[in-house]
């Protein structure tokens, strides 16, 4: 394709991001800050790493990228971000959440807005194989007619990284919201929705707990649960008049049939989820090629971000 292409930031999420770049001829370089984050890069991509950090790239470079990948780590996303729009770069493909919060959320679509440029949330599991067919399934049953989802994360497990405080406040919107994302793009975004939540965690102050339900914009009832102290797993559930197709794992793809009890596997041309990480490749294709249909930019986002705020909270929410 040839158009070049800048990775900001040089972690695990950059790797992934340089073999789908790789595999698909793509120009492009990473541009990372710390050294040793750096050179791990440069040994598992087997591509040479920008050091200095996007600053120091941008103010010595006369050519701006046509194209950004921003993969730093969640408190600097918007920042980041800002500062390639900033210096005239007008498509983005930025990891969620984009922002810590609301807050910064609203910041950076403003600020996309005023300069006229493409910023995407990286939300890669609307592009697994699973989901692609399922969608297909869902528009042969006549569409959605209700589905519910479940966030629980791993507190034992989460409490023991090494991340900053902030960023761990910020959980649910940097992890959880890939279930609720997910649920919404299949089964259509809360136009009414009340929500519950209960206790709080160490390292996660708002809840530990939570419930809700609501109507979607596809006139589908749903309801969601989640309880952070307490065993779970992610998954989501669709239900049509013929069937129930449920994710769990949402790499995966299982159905119910109306009437059977039994849970059968659906077959999936899974490849490329299998040969990079899940989702990744058909989002960065969608990316680079400008087919929006499935990327959520982040004007979408922000509106969502309303709803995901008032999701950790009791209340009730109407668009």
């Amino acid at each position: 394709m040839g158009e070049k292409v800048v990775i900001v930031g040089a972690g695990d999420m950059a790797i992934e991001y340089a073999k789908v770049l790789s595999a698909m001829d793509m120009d492009y370089i990473i541009v990372g800050r710390g050294e040793e984050k750096a050179e791990r890069c440069e040994k598992l991509s087997n591509h040479a790493v920008v050091r200095g950090g996007i600053e120091r790239y941008l103010s010595e470079r006369k050519e701006i990228p046509s194209m950004a990948i921003v993969t730093v780590y969640p408190l600097v996303l918007k920042d980041v971000t800002i500062k390639l729009l900033e210096a005239g770069v007008k498509n983005i493909l930025v990891e969620k959440p984009a922002g810590i919060d609301l807050h910064e959320i609203k910041e950076l679509s403003d600020y996309t807005a005023e300069k006229n440029a493409n910023v995407y949330v990286a939300y890669n599991r609307r592009f697994y194989a699973s989901v692609e067919t399922a969608r297909k399934m869902i528009a042969d049953d006549g569409g959605v007619t209700s589905f519910n989802f479940e966030f629980t994360e791993w507190s034992h497990q989460i409490e023991k990284l090494d991340k900053p405080k902030g960023e761990l406040e910020g959980w649910f919107m940097a992890n959880s919201t890939h279930v609720v994302d997910l649920a919404f793009f299949l089964g259509g975004v809360p136009i009414e929705m009340n929500s519950y939540v209960k206790g709080a965690l160490p390292w996660y102050s708002k809840a530990a707990a939570f419930a809700g339900a609501g109507i979607s914009d596809k006139g589908a009832p749903f309801s969601y649960k989640a309880n952070w102290m307490s065993a779970g797993r992610w998954s989501v559930e669709i239900l049509t008049n013929k069937n129930k197709y449920i994710f769990e794992p949402m790499e995966k793809l299982q159905i119910q049939k109306r009437g059977e009890i039994q849970v059968s596997q659906v077959e999936i041309d899974d490849e490329l989820d299998i040969k990079f990480k899940p989702g990744l490749y058909r989002q960065v294709e969608a990316f680079v090629t400008g087919d929006n249909e499935k990327l959520i930019d982040i004007h979408q986002h922000c509106l969502h971000a309303k709803i995901y705020e008032q999701m950790e909270k009791n209340g009730h929410y109407s668009s």
